[in-house]
């Protein structure tokens, strides 16, 4: 190998390496929090829309039924995720305190 084209890979590697040291730093952590925030804001919506769902008796699932169809894809991840997580206010709670 000559010279140049040490060099060349040299900056090839230095070059991935410091998109992944960007990435793990800066972008990772930014999609990790917008995803949770996007997920607590579409629970939010879907226990709006089906609070009986947990035994919570509300007149407003009765016209929400008709939305069920639209988000049966939904709405089973959706309980699940509920079930199984701690509640909301301890979610929330966790993002400022790390």
């Amino acid at each position: 190998m000559d010279l140049e084209t040490r060099i060349e890979r040299l900056k090839l590697d230095l070059r991935m390496w410091l998109r992944g040291l960007y990435h793990g730093m800066v972008t990772h952590p930014a999609y990790e929090k917008i995803e949770k925030e996007a997920e607590d804001i579409e629970d939010g919506f879907m226990l709006a829309c089906f609070p009986d769902a947990f035994g919570i008796p509300s007149p407003v699932s009765y016209y929400t039924a008709e939305l069920l169809p639209f988000l049966e894809t939904e709405f089973e991840g959706w309980e699940r995720r509920l079930w199984d997580r701690d509640s909301y206010i301890e979610r929330k709670g966790q993002q400022y305190h790390f």
